[in-house]
């Protein structure tokens, strides 16, 4: 069984020093990761070399859970996403201190932590919406062609144009086109719209 440890190096270089201090004894190889905001592991050149180094019966090392990602919270699910892959992790301090694989106490408490920091997230976000709609502010993306356009739209396809030279003098997808003349309905008095 080998120790494969892994550095994150940030802003402060003592940090770094010290979890190579801590890794360097136990570790026969180390791997350097640059900090930065990625927290997905396919995002994570640092990592994903770390892990490939991993075999059957190795374990990927780090001095604290916060080392495998930008906080406390985001290493725990970084942790987890590890596990979940098949990757033995040991924490030599802290909160998540110990060996973890699929049988370890913590993952469950990791999870529940994941799921109730997702829930927040999206009733923050629904809270926002829903304070804005109050106020009138409209979401969504917004609309791209504007009044003039569509009607400009319309009164071509009144006069028999194709959609493919409507869409082209508006500057449109023809599918943006069949859009505004679905949603407009048929005119009175006028040519039926033609596919």
């Amino acid at each position: 069984m080998a120790l494969i440890g892994l550095v994150r190096v940030g802003t402060d270089p003592q940090d770094a020093r010290l979890q190579r201090q801590a890794l360097e004894p136990i570790c026969s190889r180390l791997f350097e990761e640059t900090a930065s905001r990625r927290r997905l592991i396919n995002n994570r050149p640092g990592l994903l070399a770390a892990m490939s180094e991993v075999g059957d019966g190795d374990v990927l090392t780090a001095t604290h859970a916060r080392s495998l990602s930008t906080s406390m919270v985001d290493g725990l699910e970084t942790l987890l996403d590890l596990v979940d892959r098949g990757v033995t992790v040991k924490v030599l301090k802290g909160l998540a201190a110990g060996e973890h694989n699929g049988d370890s106490e913590l993952l469950p408490d990791i999870r529940e932590l994941r799921q109730l920091r997702r829930e927040l997230q999206s009733s923050r976000i629904q809270a926002g919406i829903q304070a804005a709609r109050e106020q009138g502010v409209s979401h969504g993306r917004p609309r791209t062609i504007s009044d003039e356009t569509q009607l400009e739209i319309r009164m071509r396809r009144d006069r028999g144009e194709s959609l493919r030279s409507i869409a082209e003098s508006a500057g449109v997808s023809i599918g943006t086109t069949h859009r505004v003349l679905t949603q407009l309905g048929p005119s009175q008095g006028t040519l039926s719209p033609r596919p």
